[in-house]
């Protein structure tokens, strides 16, 4: 038997047929979506999002969970835009995000890669339509590899400083509260007696979801200017010293129902450059490096001040790379009783 050689094996006409292109950035999974969604006229991504959900998140769990995905896996479904250059609706094990960095940064390599648009060297200019607002993202173009990806992200700003809630199970906690495309709350893991490393992985998704809770429960009200949908605290990220005399600082973000980025969080530091921008700790056009839980990192820095509604906010510039990891075509069979996705802890 030549084991290299199979029969061709084809999905019954019946089966979804799903095709994506995997990549990771930092270390955080990102699917990229490219076949198999149904497609709506001339609709937002919003209008997507709100579509996906409503009518087709059963595609959502098939890709994210078990046993296609797992409790920490995260996609993107590329859409139609009428504004930008395509469209992106982002997904994880609980729902759908507002906003995600490191997939904007995978999702802009395979789009200069796959030519959807032009590679032109040293900069290719890609823009796309997310949820929370338009992204202008640059490929870094060497050799016509893409070596890196920085991206503007939208206006970013602060809504609470300094604030102190009591949580049962932690005690006392002080928090800040800032909007990167989509809300989280920042903690210095100290104050917990943590740290940010892979030791303390469960103990950092424990905490950073009472957290997440006692914010939305009993802190501050979160409501973005424009658009209620966005209106929803996301995630906690804990902060701390890095022992890497080259790096800043180390993020590390619960998002969703436990999810822990394995990246920086593209969204978080831009949230991060606000709240020290209000600080008065850091100035226009200077660079900053933050590292994961991984130790891989994303540089970021202030390119602008700017008025977003009531809010003094900055434009954030932040960036990484992204690499693959393989290509798929997944196939849901209606007779497969497990065909909507599981997911065990």
């Amino acid at each position: 038997m030549d084991r290299t050689t199979l029969k061709e094996i084809d999905p019954n006409d019946d089966w979804v047929k799903i095709r994506t292109i995997d990549l990771h950035t930092g270390g955080e999974p990102v699917r990229a979506v490219l076949e198999g969604y149904p497609l709506l006229n001339e609709a937002s991504v919003l209008e997507y999002r709100n579509f996906f959900q409503k009518n087709q998140d059963f595609l959502r769990q098939s890709l994210m969970l078990e046993p296609r995905g797992h409790s920490d896996m995260y996609g993107v479904i590329v859409v139609p835009s009428q504004r930008a250059d395509f469209g992106v609706v982002f997904m994880h094990n609980e729902g759908y995000s507002t906003m995600c960095g490191h997939a904007t940064i995978a999702i802009t390599k395979l789009a200069v890669d796959s030519g959807w648009i032009e590679k032109v060297e040293p900069l290719t200019k890609v823009i796309i339509e997310a949820p929370c607002g338009i992204l202008t993202a640059f490929a870094e173009v060497v050799d016509q590899e893409v070596v890196s990806v920085s991206f503007e992200n939208v206006p970013s700003f602060v809504v609470a400083l300094d604030q102190v809630l009591e949580i049962p199970e932690l005690g006392v906690i002080r928090y800040d509260l800032a909007y990167g495309g989509a809300f989280y709350a920042f903690v210095n893991a100290i104050d917990l007696g943590l740290k940010c490393d892979r030791t303390n992985y469960q103990k950092l998704i424990q905490a950073g979801m009472l957290i997440k809770k006692g914010i939305t429960t009993n802190g501050v009200t979160l409501v973005h200017p424009y658009e209620d949908d966005l209106s929803f605290l996301y995630g906690t990220i804990f902060i701390e010293s890095s022992e890497n005399a080259q790096v800043d600082s180390r993020n590390v973000c619960v998002f969703a129902d436990g999810q822990l980025d394995r990246s920086p969080t593209g969204s978080g530091i831009s949230a991060r450059l606000a709240i020290h921008h209000a600080r008065n700790e850091l100035g226009e056009n200077h660079w900053m490096t933050i590292e994961s839980i991984l130790g891989t990192q994303f540089k970021c820095q202030i390119k602008e001040s700017v008025k977003f509604s009531k809010y003094d906010a900055v434009i954030p510039i932040v960036k990484g790379r992204a690499f693959y990891t393989g290509r798929h075509e997944f196939w849901m069979d209606p007779n497969d009783p497990l065909v909507a996705g599981f997911e065990l802890r």
